[in-house]
């Protein structure tokens, strides 16, 4: 896999540690998102298939 380079998200908090961070393959095909504090875990969507969560999550339709 290609180096990333990740991007803190804008409602992150200025400190340390429970920020969101967002990284794109070269190609964009694929969005890659982690916890700054847990940089390990990379979780791996498609920008169409993120874009479908924040619209659901936005909405409120997603249940338990």
């Amino acid at each position: 896999m290609a180096r990333l380079t990740w991007q803190k998200s804008s409602f992150s908090g200025g400190g340390e540690g429970n920020c969101v961070e967002l990284a794109a393959t070269p190609t964009f095909d694929r969005i890659h998102l982690r916890e700054s504090d847990q940089p390990a875990i990379i979780a791996t969507a498609t920008p169409h298939a993120l874009a479908n969560l924040l619209h659901a999550v936005k909405a409120g339709s997603l249940s338990r």
